[in-house]
């Protein structure tokens, strides 16, 4: 991946919507190439999906909660229970497997306290857990879906290498 790379990724992180000649004007880039670029960043699996971001609060999901989960039974089956069971609730927005103490983290958004309670009942009837955490949010300090590319020169050679590039050509990003 080079400079051109990371200057693509670092605007489409900003803004999706933005046109493939606006990206290519503003890598001093032609609009085919750049657009080549995005195609394969996507055959990747580097460039994900493109999202709109929504305000929770402003359409009704005005509690986030942060939840750690100790499991009671570390049986394969049943862990791969949980997982299908978890993965299929609406709530969750993010869940994790853990090394440590806690074996998942979820963020999970409702509504208020009572859809919370009925969320909560449903999560601890899957299986036995040994034990589940609530942490409520009360105030988004920061909060972002950019990865800071200017510390892409520590990426993993293999995504670097996918674009067949000497790693020497990754650079940090400069404002564009």
């Amino acid at each position: 991946m080079d400079r051109i790379d990371l200057q693509i990724l670092k605007i489409l992180q900003d803004d999706a919507t933005v046109t493939v000649a606006e990206i290519s004007s503003r890598v001093a880039l032609s609009a085919t190439p750049c657009w080549k670029r995005i195609q394969k960043m996507e055959t990747l699996g580097i460039l994900k999906k493109r999202v709109a971001l929504l305000c929770a609060p402003k359409v009704g999901l005005g509690l986030t909660v942060h939840i750690s989960i100790q499991a009671g039974d570390h049986s394969s089956e049943k862990l791969d229970d949980f997982v299908r069971a978890v993965q299929a609730m609406p709530e969750v927005l993010e869940f994790s497997r853990l090394a440590g103490e806690v074996d998942y983290a979820l963020k999970v958004v409702t509504s208020d306290i009572s859809a919370y309670d009925d969320f909560y009942k449903r999560l601890t009837a899957i299986m036995p857990l040994r034990n589940v955490t609530s942490h409520f949010e009360l105030q988004k300090i920061k909060s972002t879906t950019a990865l800071p590319l200017d510390l892409a020169a520590g990426a993993a050679p293999e995504i670097r290498e996918s674009f067949g590039r000497p790693v020497e050509r990754v650079v940090a990003l400069r404002p564009v």
